[in-house]
């Protein structure tokens, strides 16, 4: 019953980690749009430094969003398959983190009136986009913005859980082996079990008297 329920608690921080991977991997394709149509403005490569123009931090820090959460993704896949105590923590303490960065940009932009006047100017005019198309679907992106955040609440809840079960028992009894005994692999072969005791020489004395009477015979 634990092993059923481990497994299924695996497969769903998988599929919770598919939806992150999914919202980053949208976040990295935006930013590579957004990095085309600037270097179409600019007339040179959006990296160079020959220009006076101040970098489009809005479309970097958009691409760094997406590796973001495409890296999240991928320490929970790892932990989850693992079920290592460690990995489980560094994913949490992750999760935890871009949690806390979103709580604090979402508290600033509702409690701070001039909130844009906390960000510099965006050169390449796609911050003033994102916004315009936040405003004119204000109610979409909210539902959005809640479900991500509720995703992202539930992969620390199922981390947890996963951790409070620990890693698969493969053995019905805890004194039979060692803990540091144990098999990285489910099906290893294990050798057959054997006693260790004094070697017995009364068959060998038997056949050896037997040998010496058949010589005598002769």
């Amino acid at each position: 019953m634990a092993s059923m329920l481990r497994s299924c608690m695996q497969s769903l921080l998988k599929l919770v980690n598919s939806a992150i991977g999914m919202v980053g991997i949208a976040m990295i394709l935006y930013s590579v749009w957004m990095l085309r149509v600037w270097q179409r403005q600019m007339g040179e490569l959006p990296f160079g430094g020959d220009s006076d123009c101040p970098a489009p931090w809005f479309i970097y820090t958009f691409l760094g969003l997406g590796i973001a959460f495409c890296v999240i993704t991928c320490s929970g896949h790892i932990a989850a398959e693992t079920v290592n105590g460690c990995c489980l923590y560094l994913y949490m303490m992750f999760v935890f983190t871009l949690l806390m960065l979103e709580a604090a940009v979402t508290v600033d932009i509702f409690l701070n009136r001039d909130w844009e006047e906390d960000f510099p100017k965006d050169p390449s005019g796609s911050f003033n986009q994102f916004k315009k198309f936040i405003r004119s679907n204000s109610e979409m992106c909210k539902w959005i913005g809640l479900s991500i955040i509720c995703v992202q609440g539930l992969s620390i809840l199922l981390a947890m859980v996963l951790k409070a079960l620990g890693p698969h028992q493969y053995y019905d009894s805890d004194d039979e082996y060692a803990s540091d005994r144990v098999p990285l692999l489910k099906n290893a072969v294990h050798p057959p079990p054997y006693v260790v005791g004094d070697p017995i020489y009364g068959l060998r004395n038997d056949s050896w008297n037997i040998r010496i009477s058949d010589t005598t015979n002769r």
